[in-house]
């Protein structure tokens, strides 16, 4: 059978002592934690790996003997690492030797107890005690597609990683504590600390308190009665700038939160929340800075005027086409004015209503460009509610083609209905057989032959009208997917993985290193990172999305039935 030691590369210059670690009986696997110097007390090494079990509620335990000599390896000291088994009694004890500056060791096993003794092959795996301590091992994103044999390996390097990970009071130690045990392990020569993060954790804490406190006065005025009522209701579920406010207060609520957090995906939740707060209010800033430089906020209202102005005269002179002979279409004149003026008065208010706003419009901007301040994904979301206020005619025309449209299709598809002797039963939900009298056929006639000829005049406003509304939504869709991959985008988790990949490991790869005969294989294990997919995927935040979720099917549905397409969603819609 097949013995495999997982020996730490930083323990490789460690003076002579006794190795330390964990037995996977399962895997038949030893994983080397740390060598422990001579000279040293049993009992003194006995009962501090029985501290550190309660600790990590990892069995740690003495695996063996580790030897290196700069000179030719004595008998005496190869008798007494001999003895060190009786004392520790672990089978099978490990033992490991250097001699010199060679780099193939000698590594071979006791089994004292065993009736049948006899020698087994040795892989010794060297690994990077650092990397795989702060690594994540992650478990394949395709589970039910994958083999059972890659999740019986995922399981067994699990349990590596894991060891590794709870044994982190082991390292704590360096060789400079006054401790009866002196150890050799990744941080031995001191233990890896900053005095810049130290503070920085010193001075969360009053700064997380203040936060929450605050938090909770906004929560609580949120959870007011005032914002109960129909207008502020109204506008709280309807508005998108509402939505991302309360998103992002809940973001603030997560990272304020003084519960610690149970496992690495919460971890990793909370610090891509903080960076993408972070980098989202410091891209407003820069927005916000460009805004009031140079005095653009007031060019933009001096801008704002013409352009409303000109599309106002693009949609009088669309309208003025359509009430001719448009593409040479013959139309129902009647039907036709009728339409044109109503929608040509509408034009006319709107026009009315942005010169009379026109002296505050500066003012308007000046006080949106400080929100700015919030975050690059508020301003975004105040670009789109500003856009939907400004269209509000355009909608309104689509409102009426589509209401109009879809009173015709209906009436039109019940009509024919009455050709057939059917009829749509209300109560059971389907189409039942009927008998009609020669009026009520007569009267069916002369609407259904009404209401066909006037469709293609209330078709040809429905299409103009709802191809600018589709343009309306795909502008306000296209802000929404913006601030959609601010807020979801794992920044913190793509930037640990470009700069220290071996934290977000996918799995590890063994190179075979050089080999001498008479000596046990030499392997090197090496973490293998996540991919950036991988890394989206697994860790993206989840979204409160504003733009309709409808498929192309029931898109296209909805735009030949007359039926209206929001460019909003209902509150509480959650997309994960």
């Amino acid at each position: 059978m097949v013995l495999k030691v997982f020996f730490p590369s930083c323990c490789a210059s460690a003076e002579s002592g006794i190795l330390i670690g964990r037995w996977i009986s399962e895997q038949n696997s030893a994983v080397i934690l740390a060598v422990v110097h001579f000279p040293f007390i049993p009992v003194q090494v006995k009962q501090y790996l029985s501290e550190v079990q309660q600790v990590t509620k990892v069995s740690i335990s003495v695996l063996g003997s580790w030897s290196n000599s700069k000179q030719e390896k004595e008998e005496s000291l190869s008798e007494f690492l001999e003895d060190l088994g009786t004392i520790f009694s672990h089978e099978p004890w490990i033992q490991i030797s250097k001699e010199g500056d060679s780099k193939f060791w000698s590594c071979s096993t006791l089994q004292k107890h065993s009736n049948n003794p006899k020698e087994e092959e040795i892989i010794l795996i060297y690994y990077d005690q650092r990397k795989v301590m702060l690594s994540h091992l992650h478990p394949p994103l395709d589970i039910a597609s994958s083999t059972d044999h890659r999740a019986e390996d995922a399981s067994k390097l699990s349990a590596i990683f894991d060891t590794v990970a709870k044994s982190k009071i082991v390292f704590m130690t360096d060789r400079y504590d006054d401790g009866p045990i002196k150890l050799t392990h990744w941080q031995s020569d001191g233990v890896e600390a900053s005095i810049i993060v130290e503070l920085m954790k010193q001075a969360s804490v009053p700064a997380c308190m203040l936060l929450t406190f605050l938090l909770s006065l906004v929560s609580g005025v949120c959870r007011s009665r005032v914002l109960k009522f129909w207008p502020l209701s109204f506008l709280w579920s309807k508005l998108s700038t509402c939505e991302q406010l309360g998103h992002r207060l809940q973001h603030l609520q997560v990272i304020s939160s003084n519960r610690k957090a149970q496992n690495q995906g919460q971890l990793m939740r909370k610090a891509n929340i903080f960076v993408s707060l972070l980098i989202d209010v410091a891209l407003g800033m820069l927005l916000m800075s460009w805004l009031y430089r140079k005095n653009r906020i007031g060019h933009l209202a001096d801008t704002l005027i013409p352009v409303a102005d000109h599309v106002a005269e693009e949609l009088q002179d669309l309208l003025q086409w359509l009430m001719g002979a448009p593409a040479g279409l013959k139309m129902n004149k009647a039907l036709d004015q009728v339409l044109g003026r109503f929608f040509l008065y509408h034009i006319h208010l709107w026009i009315s209503y942005i010169h009379l706003m026109s002296p505050f419009i500066e003012m308007i901007l000046w006080y949106v460009g400080l929100s700015a301040c919030l975050g690059l994904t508020v301003a975004l979301c105040i670009l789109s509610d500003i856009i939907a206020l400004l269209t509000f005619h355009i909608y309104c025309f689509y409102v009426y083609g589509a209401r109009l449209y879809c009173l015709k299709i209906y009436g039109l598809s019940s009509l024919w209905r009455l050709f057939r002797g059917k009829k749509w039963n209300v109560l059971r939900q389907r189409v039942d057989s009927c008998s009609y009298d020669l009026d009520q056929l007569f009267i069916g006639t002369l609407l259904f032959t009404i209401l066909l000829f006037l469709l293609p005049t209330t078709a040809l406003y429905y299409l103009v009208f709802t191809l600018l509304r589709l343009l309306v939504v795909i502008v306000q869709g296209l802000i929404h997917l913006l601030v959609d991959l601010i807020d979801s985008l794992p920044l913190y988790s793509i930037l640990l993985r470009l700069c220290r990949s071996y934290r977000l490991a996918a799995g590890v790869k063994f190179r075979v290193l050089d080999q001498q005969d008479g000596k046990p294989l030499r392997l090197l294990m090496q973490i293998n990172p996540l991919s950036y997919g991988s890394v989206v995927q697994t860790y993206r935040l989840p979204t409160y999305s504003c733009y309709p979720k409808d498929s192309w099917t029931s898109l296209c549905k909805k735009l030949f039935l007359g039926e209206l397409i929001y460019p909003w969603k209902h509150k509480g819609e959650k997309q994960d």
